[in-house]
This record gives C-alpha cells, sequence and structure tokens, in this order.
C-alpha cells in the first residue's frame, strides 16, 4: 500500500496562493493516479482535483476550475496543488489520494494521507 503525506497547508488571505505537497512511498508512484480532497468543519469531505498515472488527464471540481492546478513529479514522487485566487470557502483540511485508476481516486476509495489545514482568512 503507498503511503502519503501531504504539507505546504497554512494560513493565507483571499486572493492568495499556496502550493500543497503530498509526497509519496511504498509502492511505484507512477503506477498511481492521484487526486486532492478537501473538508470543511461541519462537511463532508469532497473532491478537488486528480491526474492520472502519465498525467495527461486532469479532473477538477467545478468550484476550482481556472483556479486549482494539479500536476505530479514521477521523479520526486510527489503530486501538487496550485492553489490560486483562494477564497475563504477553500478553507478546510486538504487529503492526498491514491488509486491505480483515476475513477477510484476520484470516488475517494484509494489510499489516504494524514491532511494538511488550509485557511483563507476573508
Amino acid at each position: 500500500q503507498v503511503q502519503l503525506v501531504e504539507s505546504g497547508g497554512g494560513l493565507v488571505q483571499a486572493g492568495g496562493s499556496l502550493r500543497l505537497s503530498c509526497a509519496a512511498s511504498g509502492r511505484t508512484f507512477s503506477n498511481y493516479a492521484l487526486g486532492w480532497f478537501r473538508q470543511a468543519p461541519g462537511k463532508e469531505r469532497e473532491f478537488v482535483a486528480a491526474i492520472s498515472r502519465s498525467g495527461n488527464v486532469r479532473n477538477y471540481a467545478n468550484s476550482v476550475k481556472g483556479r486549482f492546478t494539479i500536476s505530479r513529479d514521477n521523479a520526486k514522487n510527489t503530486v501538487y496543488l496550485q492553489m490560486n485566487s483562494l477564497k475563504p470557502e477553500d478553507t478546510g483540511v486538504y487529503y492526498c489520494n491514491a488509486a491505480q485508476a483515476i475513477a477510484t481516486v476520484t470516488s475517494g476509495s484509494g489510499s489516504w494521507g494524514q491532511g494538511t489545514q488550509v485557511t483563507v482568512s476573508s
């Protein structure tokens, strides 16, 4: 099973940017599709973005399209989430997810990291 460790969260003002990282270990990184989810206080975890094993396919939630970009570096075993034009409603704990198929990642059925907190102040 792949192990995932997120980092890069923090406190930022509305309109600012953050880049999250998720480092993977334990399995061949290039064999996994990867994704990001988030969970706001009192709400269910929701899908944010996913990227295929090759990096050629990227899916985004409508709420983040045009503002967030998911990417991966197979040489560093890391997936990134570049978040621009942040809004207070982007606040939450951001989790990394990994599975062998992007559809599995998008459904939230893969392996999870421990999460990193993102707080956007107005």
